[in-house]
Order: C-alpha cells, then structure tokens, then sequence
C-alpha cells in the first residue's frame, strides 16, 4: 500500500483533514492542520483519496496523547487538544457555509465546549460474539465503549454487569441496547432488540440498576415492557427565573439531546433566540424546546411531533401548560400542508430536524407559508448550509449562528442559525 507525505492544510466535514497530493484532494485521518505526516493510502472513491496516519513528522503543539481505538465511539478528534477542536469545528461550519451554501461568512462561528467525558446520556450498543459495546466506525467489530471516555462510570458499571449476567446465564439472543439516562444520570431506562424466538422475560435478570426495561423481538411487532417504567424525567430550568422550570420525561426509544451538560445551556440559548409571539416547533420530539418557552411565558406554542414514542411523551409533557401549548401528533409535512399563510406569518418557526435536514416537502411548506423568523437546531452542517441556501433562496437572512459541542472529541458539531424573512 502506498504511503504519501503530505501537509495537512485544514479540516473537513466528518473528522478527516484534507491535504492534497499531485493536485489531487486527500482526505486524511488522525491528522491536525499544520502537521506535515506520512500517511498510508486506504481507498479512492470519485476521484478523492482516503489516507491514514502513520507517522507524524512535524507535529503540532496541540497534538496529545490518546487511549483506545479513536474509531470507537467515533473520537477521531481525541488527538487533538481540546480548544483546538472547538476552533476547527468553527471553522468546518464556516467551510461547509461557503462551499456547500454558498454563504460564506466574516468569521467562523464560535462553539461552545463540553466536559470531555461522561456527557452522553443516550447510546446505542451492540451485542455481537456475546460482548456489549460500540461497533468500531465503519464495520460490525465490537469495541469496549469504556476507552470512549462517553458514559458515566456508573454506566460502564451496568455494561460490565450485564456481561456478567449474559455470560453466567448463557443469554444470547440480544442484537443492541439502547440506553437512556437522565441528566444528573441517578435514572438509567433500558430497551432491548432481541432475535427471533427469544423470550424476553428471560432479561429481568438484568434489571438491577434500572428503572425500566423494555424488549422487542426482530420477528414479532410490538414493545414488551419487562419490568419498571421505561421512561427517565429532567427538570429543565428554560432560562434564569426560577419560576420557569419543567419536568420532562421521555421514553428510552425516544429522540433527546445527548450530552447532559450542555442540554439546558442549548434550551436556553435557543429561548433567547425567539421573540414574544406565537410560535411553531417542528420536528419537536418530546417537547424540549417548545415546552422551555411555554414555560418561560410564551404563547401560543404549537408543538408537532410525528413519531409515536416521541408524540406520546410530547402530550403527556404538555399536560401543565393546557391553553398555552397544543401538542399535535402528526407528521411536519401533514401538519404544514393544513396551514394558512395568515396563521404563520407573525409566528416564529423552530426546527430540530434529523440529521437528513429538512426535508422537501417541509421546506416548500415554510417558503410558502413565509414565518418571520425561523430558528434551526443542526446535527448536520452540511445540510443544514444546504437548507439556509434555500431558505436565503426564498427571502430569509442569516441572522445569527453559534455552534455548540454535544460531542466532543467527535466530528460531530450542533449549529444553531437564525433566519429572518427581509
């Protein structure tokens, strides 16, 4: 395999860096910018070459030393000091704004930074040749999601029981866990995803250390509630008057924000961002935006949601602010197209799509419909300058836009953007 020496000149969406080699694009992992590295070559896919570090030969002051696989749980960046990462996620919106939004910006946005371990409060885990874990980033290999750094130590505790218990029992039919905690993580929820044929009453046995646990079976529909309740609940506090507080609870199967320690702050910023008036949130899961601002003051609050895990918890969270927020269990897309321009036009929109971005049929709803003000929550820098492309398209400008770290160590960035209608 060939090995290339190449100088690492920035940073580019998905945690690798880019060089260039003969005048040819070379996408390189575990690098930092600035560094010159000998790297072997992996793929070429549609004329870009894929690299991987062998050797560092002029490091950069911000390079460190790492623990484990950087593939496991996706810490491409875990070799690079910390405020480092915050500069080049900044600079990989900015990036992603001017090439693929064709917006470019005066500065790269500043991002907000996290304590590095223990902030995730939701993950998926594998189970495969009887070991729990993260698959390693592009294949179906099992790793020990403690080297991540990711999970509370008290969460890597029930991971080694739950190994114990199916290893002593000879339990073999689970697929992945999901698992789901609560903020100051004192609750922790668990769901299931069995093979044909297993029995899910045989998992009480690893009940201890749970609330809830939940199973379903890959050849039967339907949710089997094992023991407990399968929901773990948050007092959100929406901004500084104490009096605006909510309990929030959600289903261990239901889309949340996942770093516990930056949630509130990201509720918060996203309550400043939105003006007294009525509003609108998309995509609104169990109501953790919508819900901060109705108990914050504002109404009227419409909240839409269309999954059922997450629209079920949405209706039951909305309950205390009856008159102030309706919680509508449908999709975006039906909801809009049922719409009038005259019942949108003073309101502001929210948006916190998944990581495919808004999709067509949405944005074609919200062009016509012309809100004033829309505010985008973003797991996906890349759509989300292909969706501002379109809405500036349509009328609407750039406002405001910050980014802050759910994940560090990570590729992964949330951006927030506000777009208002000229």
């Amino acid at each position: 395999m060939s090995v290339l020496t190449l100088d690492i000149e920035k940073a580019a969406a998905g945690g690798r860096m880019l060089a260039r080699h003969n005048g040819r694009v070379v996408l390189v992992s575990g690098a930092i910018p600035g560094e010159r590295v000998s790297a072997r070559l992996e793929r070429t896919e549609r004329g870009v070459v894929f690299a991987e570090v062998t050797e560092v030969l002029q490091p950069s002051v911000d390079r460190r030393a790492t623990v484990g696989d950087a593939r496991c749980g996706g810490n491409v960046f875990a070799h690079i000091a910390y405020p480092r990462q915050l500069t080049l996620k900044g600079e990989i919106i900015e990036d992603a704004f001017r090439r693929i939004g064709r917006l470019p910006l005066e500065d790269p946005p500043l991002v907000t930074g996290s304590p590095e371990r223990g902030y995730r409060m939701r993950a998926r885990l594998h189970v495969s040749g009887g070991k729990i874990g993260f698959y390693l980033e592009g294949t179906h290999q099992v790793c020990d999601p403690g080297t991540s750094g990711q999970l509370l130590p008290e969460t890597h505790e029930w991971i080694a029981a739950t190994q114990r218990t199916l290893d002593t029992n000879a339990l073999r039919d689970i697929a992945a866990i999901e698992i789901a905690e609560n903020i100051p993580g004192q609750e922790r929820a668990c769901h299931l995803e069995l093979h044909a044929e297993a029995e899910p009453s045989t998992y009480a046995a690893i009940v201890e250390g749970l609330v809830g646990l939940s199973a379903e079976r890959a050849d039967r529909p339907g949710v089997v509630r094992v023991a407990g309740a399968t929901c773990v609940t948050d007092s959100i506090q929406a901004d500084e008057d104490p009096g605006h507080r909510l309990s929030l609870g959600r289903d261990v199967r239901a889309f949340f924000q996942g770093n516990r320690f930056l949630v509130e702050q990201l509720v918060r910023r996203v309550v400043a961002l939105v003006p007294r008036g009525p509003v609108i949130d998309l995509y609104a899961g169990v109501g953790l935006f919508g819900l901060s601002l109705a108990a914050a003051g504002w109404e009227p609050v419409t909240s839409v949601e269309g999954d059922p895990v997450a629209g079920t918890d949405l209706a039951r969270n909305a309950e205390p602010f009856k008159g102030r927020i309706t919680a509508i269990r449908r999709s975006v897309e039906t909801y809009l197209g049922s719409v009038r321009p005259r019942e949108v036009s003073d309101a502001t929109v929210i948006v916190d799509p998944p990581r495919t971005g808004i999709s067509k049929q949405t944005l074609a709803h919200v062009t016509r419909l012309r809100p004033r003000r829309i505010v985008y929550v973003s797991c996906d820098v890349a759509t989300l300058a292909r969706d501002t492309r379109a809405l500036h398209d349509a009328g609407y400008g750039l406002a405001d836009l910050s980014g802050i770290d759910l994940f560090p160590n990570t590729a992964h960035v949330e951006t927030v953007a506000v777009l208002a209608r000229g």
